[in-house]
Order: structure tokens, then C-alpha cells, then sequence
């Protein structure tokens, strides 16, 4: 059964991810400047969900200050309610942020953003550009809902560590790149 199957690749994602976070190192400030150099040409001004880290997720604070440092617009998601898409508030360096669902902070006030890309955290990906996440489904509702109206970018935002199997059911969205220590890998979607 999928949800047998993704349980266990999500048991193996969280050990890889744990094991390569231990094992880190300078891989955060790798990635930032893949993640940075792959967004550099996709536009000015524009409209980028990171996230909060939480447990053992790659560190994306450093890239979303440089890109609103570059003048774009960053925003984090927030949980609204189970089974719905997340909603995504608008985030400064310098933004008052209280605590959310997961133990993941969010903003307390500021403006609600449509985004144009998503930096999205993962427990696991593959090559074909799927991942695997925690279980709730909100990225891929999110993500549908935002690509029926406009084309929306999802990058994943990982540890190289955590590259492997991916049980893939048909309400999987699929990343367009994934940003890595190692680099970047484009899909064709």
C-alpha cells in the first residue's frame, strides 16, 4: 500500500537527513549560494516563499535575507488548518515572529503573498523530481492551487544525503529543481 510505502521512505528520509545534518558542515552556506545563483535570472521583484527550519532541515535563513536584500518579496508558509493549502504571510529579517503549528515560527502580522517561487523543505527526494514531505499533503494542495492560476516555480531545498526512492501517488506535485551543497538539478515537468 502507498501510504505503507511512504511511511518507511520517510523513516529512512528522516535518519539520511539527520545523519547529513550532523555531518554538515559549510553544506548550508553551499547551498544558499547554488540556490541563490539558480533564482539570480528567474526576475526581479519577486514574490519567494521560503520557510522556517525546523529539526534537521538545510538552513534557508541565509538565502531569504540576501533575496530580500536583492529587493524580492519573501513570504513563509502557515498552516491554517489541516486539509487546507497553506497560506503564505510576508517576512522581513527584521519581522516580529511568534510560534505555529509543527514548532515552525511564523510572522505575527504582515501582508498575505500569492508566491511565484517556493523554496521547499523535504524529508526525501528523487530524480524525477518528486518529494516526500511530512505527511499532510500541504505542499502539493498548495502547490496545485497556485499553479492552476499562474505558473508557480517549486524548488526543493535539501541535503544531498536525502536523495532516494519517492512513492509517488497522483496528487504529487512535482519540483521544477532541486538546490543541494552539491548543486542544482533541473526537471522537466
Amino acid at each position: 500500500m502507498i501510504s505503507e510505502q511512504k511511511a518507511d521512505a520517510r523513516k529512512l528520509g528522516f535518519e539520511r537527513r539527520k545523519a547529513a545534518h550532523a555531518a554538515c558542515g559549510d553544506c548550508a552556506s553551499q547551498a544558499t549560494e547554488h540556490l541563490l545563483s539558480y533564482l539570480a535570472d528567474k526576475g526581479e521583484g519577486l514574490v519567494i516563499s521560503g520557510y522556517m527550519p525546523i529539526r534537521t532541515e538545510i538552513d534557508v535563513l541565509p538565502a531569504m535575507e540576501a533575496l530580500h536584500g536583492l529587493g524580492h518579496r519573501i513570504c513563509v508558509p502557515v498552516i491554517v488548518r489541516p486539509g487546507l493549502p497553506l497560506s503564505f504571510r510576508e517576512w522581513t529579517p527584521s519581522c516580529e515572529m511568534v510560534s505555529g503549528p509543527f514548532g515552525a515560527k511564523v510572522p505575527a502580522g504582515g501582508d498575505w503573498l500569492s508566491p511565484e517561487v517556493l523554496v521547499v523543505p523535504l524529508v526525501r527526494f528523487d530524480m524525477q523530481g518528486f518529494r516526500l514531505g511530512y505527511g499532510g499533503g500541504y505542499y502539493d494542495r498548495s502547490l496545485e492551487l497556485l499553479r492552476n492560476k499562474k505558473p508557480t516555480l517549486a524548488v526543493g531545498y535539501a541535503y544531498s544525503g536525502q536523495m532516494g526512492d519517492v512513492p509517488v501517488e497522483v496528487t504529487d506535485q512535482r519540483l521544477d529543481a532541486m538546490v543541494t551543497e552539491s548543486g542544482v538539478n533541473e526537471f522537466t515537468v
